[in-house]
């Protein structure tokens, strides 16, 4: 019996993997500073990056199949849907890391954190979670390809200004996370040229009178 080898690296399998290793990264970076506060906001900085990185590849994976149809292309356009639930997996070790930061050492999360903070990051994990819950066939068949549209459009663009906000916003003490909103950048305008591609195709498609 051979391998599928194009399958063997996708779909539950590829979430499953992933998430594994996410979580062992984030134990490891916790226990080198023994599993003390510096080490879970560690853990918190790497889990945002990671987040980062996987919501950027769901994000462009279509506009980049798109623009570019190569077997590479092909093969995160097939995964969108698990790279997107690995990021709500690295999402969830951010919030755990949160959570224990908080519980360690609350006179610091106090002062890492602001109103603004809960309201948004509140809503940003709603959508997060409402997602995630919807990335599966019967979920997604249960409230319909329309609400299921509108509610992956929107929470996938508000992610994407959270992220913009989130990185920004350190730009003035940390100069270095401009290089962060640079891959959010780059996606966008790939969502943009590809709608604006999938537009002219249909104005060519549509036969004169």
């Amino acid at each position: 019996m051979t391998l599928d080898r194009r399958n063997w690296f996708e779909g539950w399998r590829l979430l499953a993997i992933l998430t594994l290793v996410l979580i062992a990264l984030s134990v490891w970076i916790a226990g080198m500073r023994g599993f003390e506060v510096d080490g879970i906001r560690m853990v918190i900085r790497f889990t945002a990056r990671s987040s980062l990185l996987f919501f950027c590849l769901a994000f462009a994976a279509s506009a980049l199949a798109m623009l570019w149809p190569t077997s590479g292309t092909h093969w995160l356009r097939r995964n969108r849907r698990y790279l997107g639930l690995t990021f709500a997996a690295s999402h969830a070790i951010h919030a755990v890391a949160i959570v224990c930061f908080a519980v360690m050492a609350p006179a610091d999360y106090a002062a890492a954190t602001t109103p603004a903070s809960y309201i948004f990051g509140g809503i940003g994990y709603a959508f997060i979670i409402a997602m995630a819950a919807t990335s599966f066939d019967r979920s997604a068949a249960a409230i319909g390809p329309r609400p299921w549209r509108i509610l992956h459009t929107t929470g996938i663009y508000y992610l994407w200004f959270q992220f913009m906000v989130s990185f920004g916003m350190r730009i003035p003490q940390m100069s270095n996370y401009v290089w962060f909103l640079m891959p959010l950048i780059v996606v966008m305008a790939l969502r943009i040229a590809a709608t604006v591609l999938k537009r002219r195709r249909a104005r060519v498609a549509v036969p004169a009178n």
